[in-house]
């Protein structure tokens, strides 16, 4: 039964990464002069430390005085806890208390 579990969950994470990226890709086929889609937060305005994990390097913070990390916390629970913008992938940690991310 858990190998099931494991298997139907790598599934579901594998299918949302390819919805993820293409909607980027979606994203960049916008026609000339069309106003390209702004988030309401700025990665560059948060606070982001170097980590290592089990899949090898990644980002991480709980910069939780930052506006921005509070918008992108909003937009990461919009979207099941994982989503890529601008070439990263952002994911939340299960406990809610961090955000990594990870260059694409």
């Amino acid at each position: 039964m858990k190998d099931q579990v494991d298997f139907l969950v790598k599934v579901r994470d594998a299918a949302a990464l390819v919805l993820d990226a293409c909607n980027e890709y979606l994203e960049s086929l916008e026609p000339p002069g069309m106003e390209k889609r702004t988030w309401p937060w700025d990665p560059s305005k948060i606070r982001w430390v170097h980590a290592e994990g089990a899949k090898g390097p990644f980002e991480r913070s709980d910069d939780v005085g930052s506006l921005d990390y509070k918008e992108l916390l909003k937009d990461l629970s919009a979207h099941g806890g994982k989503l890529n913008r601008g070439g990263w992938f952002y994911w939340s940690f299960s406990d809610n208390k961090a955000v990594g991310r990870k260059q694409r």
